[in-house]
């Protein structure tokens, strides 16, 4: 039976070989317009620091322009890295983006580094990086700026967040692909986005979004657990297109983590790449846990992964050398999933 679709974007800004990370940063802010013209319910900015793929260092600037030049879509961070921070200066970044554009904003934290340990190290100094098992602290200090509701014996409870005293507040998302991410999201009552497009550990997913939903405790931000499942997903008007485009993607990812990033490949240098055994494996399991294919194929495989995580609300990552391949996934996807455009 046919589902129907919440979709949402996840942009990492991907940073074209042969281009500038200026150029993915115009191409983050033309993609979020587009997709609010297509549907698209929420358009989140990620964070990655010293990667030569990727110029999202800074959601929370990001957040600001796109929501500039939008009306009505959603826009948040997916996410901020908040093991680097102040939840307090977190708070207010997101408290001000919030008074800018009431209604709109959402927060999404995450505990993965999103750098290598010694970009970590740089974040801190010249201070130490902040130990992770202080992650859960931070999360419910960020809360309670949020909120106005420190507990009365915190340090700084008489701390206000600014700008200013609002009724309104970022909805704030746990995002992970681990158990430890979900069960805090659980025990705090907060929404969570499982991060099926990272490609490691897929096959626990379900069971970690299932945990979720067991363990959740309701609270003053939510009743019921919710959850997002963000994909990686190459649709083109047939299949063979989709693959071949879709070779960028691959190259890039494995250049990636044998540090030799230097920007999304194109197309014509992955298909003349010549992969030894180990890196022809590697990209064929990465290809498994994405969804790719012609738009009556990317439609069947996202209602089926929507069946298996039992949740409609999905968020969609696109990573390809060229930018209107890019920009024309989005919109394939957006047809063949019944999206309602502006103006629909």
């Amino acid at each position: 039976m046919s589902r129907k679709l919440t979709l949402s974007v996840v942009d990492q800004s991907p940073v074209r070989a042969g281009e500038t990370a200026a150029d993915a940063l115009r191409d983050t802010i033309n993609l979020a317009v587009a997709a609010e013209s297509l549907g698209y319910y929420r358009y989140w900015l990620a964070e990655h620091h010293n990667l030569p793929n990727f110029a999202g260092t800074s959601p929370e600037v990001l957040v600001g322009q796109v929501a500039a030049r939008t009306n009505s879509i959603r826009v948040g961070s997916g996410g901020v890295m908040l093991s680097h921070y102040s939840a307090l200066k977190v708070a207010e970044n997101f408290r001000m983006l919030d008074s800018l554009y009431p209604g709109r904003i959402d927060l999404g934290v995450g505990r993965a580094p999103g750098s290598d340990q010694l970009t970590a190290a740089a974040l801190a100094y010249p201070g130490s990086a902040k130990d992770i098992q202080h992650y859960p602290r931070q999360v419910v200090d960020l809360l309670g700026y949020l909120s106005g509701g420190l507990e009365a014996e915190h340090p700084f409870a008489a701390v206000r967040a600014g700008p200013g005293e609002k009724e309104t507040a970022p909805e704030v998302w746990l995002l992970g692909s681990r158990y430890e991410s979900a069960y805090m999201a659980a025990r705090l009552g907060l929404p969570f986005a499982y991060a099926h497009f990272f490609g490691l550990g897929v096959a626990e997913g379900p069971d970690i979004v299932e945990g979720y939903r067991k363990h959740f405790e309701p609270s003053k931000n939510l009743a019921e657990p919710r959850v997002n499942v963000g994909v990686q997903v190459l649709c083109a008007e047939t299949e063979e297109a989709a693959l071949r485009i879709a070779a960028s993607r691959n190259l890039g990812r494995l250049y990636s983590i044998t540090n030799r990033a230097k920007g999304i490949p194109s197309v014509e240098e992955a298909l003349s790449y010549d992969y030894q055994l180990n890196e022809l494996a590697f990209v064929r399991q990465y290809s498994r846990v994405c969804v790719d294919g012609d738009p009556v194929q990317v439609k069947e495989k996202l209602e089926r992964l929507a069946e298996t995580y039992q949740t409609d609300d999905l968020s969609i990552v696109t990573i390809c050398h060229n930018y209107a391949d890019r920009r024309r996934s989005y919109e394939l996807v957006a047809e063949a999933c019944g999206l309602e455009g502006v103006g629909d």
